[in-house]
C-alpha cells in the first residue's frame, strides 16, 4: 500500500495560506502571502530530502489551480520537471478538466476516494498546500507520515489544517530539525490513540473539589 505523507509549512498560531507569495491565495483578504520566503534557508533539512523522493501528488482544487498556473511555465526548476512528470491526483467536485498533463480527478467522499487510492500504484503520495483535506484524513488515519514545518512568525488569520474538528489522535515524534532561521521541522507518525495521565500523588484537597463542582455546574 502507498504511504501518505502531509509536509505543511506552518506559522506559529497554525495557519498554512499563501506561504509561497503574495498572489498565491489572498481568499478571505488574507494578507501576508509569501511570509515564509524570509525565513528560507539553503538547508531545510529533511523537508528537501522529502521534496527530491519519488513520490505523486494529492492534491484540494485550489492548490492543483495555483500550481498548475505556475510550474508547468517554471520546468527549470527542479521541482518544476518533476511536478511536470509525476501523476497529480485532484479531489474536486468541479466538472472543469484538469488540463495539467497526468492529472487525475478523484471525487466523492475524500476519506474513501484516498484510502482507494492508496490501495493502487506503487509510488508513495505527497500532500503539498491542500489545507481541506487534512481533517478528513488525520480523522480516518489515512496519513502516514506529518510532516510540519513551523515558521517564528504568528499571522492571526488565515487557512489552517487544524479547524476544531479532528477526530482526536496521538503522534509520535520521529525526526526533527532546526534551520539557521529558525524553521523547527518535526516529523510525526501514528501512536494510537491519545493518552491521558496526571501528576496527582495526593487526595484532592477539599477546595479542590469545589472547584470541580462549581466547574461542573457551569458547564452543564
Amino acid at each position: 500500500m502507498r504511504k501518505l505523507t502531509g509536509a505543511v509549512f506552518l506559522s506559529l498560531d497554525g495557519i498554512m495560506q499563501a506561504p509561497g507569495g503574495p498572489e498565491e491565495d489572498p481568499t478571505g483578504g488574507f494578507r501576508f502571502g509569501g511570509w515564509t520566503a524570509p525565513f528560507w534557508d539553503e538547508d531545510m533539512g529533511p523537508f528537501e530530502k522529502i521534496l527530491g523522493s519519488e513520490y505523486d501528488l494529492l492534491l484540494a482544487k485550489r492548490t492543483y489551480d495555483i500550481f498548475s498556473a505556475y510550474w508547468p511555465y517554471n520546468q527549470d526548476n527542479p521541482i518544476g520537471a518533476r511536478f511536470q512528470r509525476i501523476n497529480k491526483y485532484v479531489l474536486t467536485h468541479s466538472e472543469e478538466p484538469l488540463s495539467w498533463e497526468n492529472s487525475h480527478k478523484l471525487s466523492g467522499d475524500t476519506a474513501a476516494a484516498v484510502e482507494e487510492l492508496k490501495r493502487s500504484g506503487s509510488r508513495d503520495l505527497l500532500i503539498q498546500g491542500s489545507s481541506t483535506l487534512y481533517t478528513p484524513l488525520i480523522s480516518a488515519g489515512l496519513i502516514d507520515r506529518l510532516v510540519l514545518m513551523t515558521f517564528p512568525v504568528v499571522l492571526g488569520e488565515g487557512k489552517s489544517i487544524f479547524d476544531g474538528s479532528l477526530e482526536p489522535r496521538g503522534l509520535k515524534l520521529v525526526d526533527s530539525f532546526v534551520s539557521g532561521t529558525g524553521v523547527v521541522t518535526a516529523i510525526y507518525e501514528p501512536a494510537g490513540d491519545v493518552k491521558t495521565g496526571t501528576f496527582e500523588t495526593k487526595e484532592p484537597s477539599e477546595a479542590e473539589l469545589e472547584r470541580r463542582e462549581k466547574w461542573a455546574r457551569e458547564d452543564a
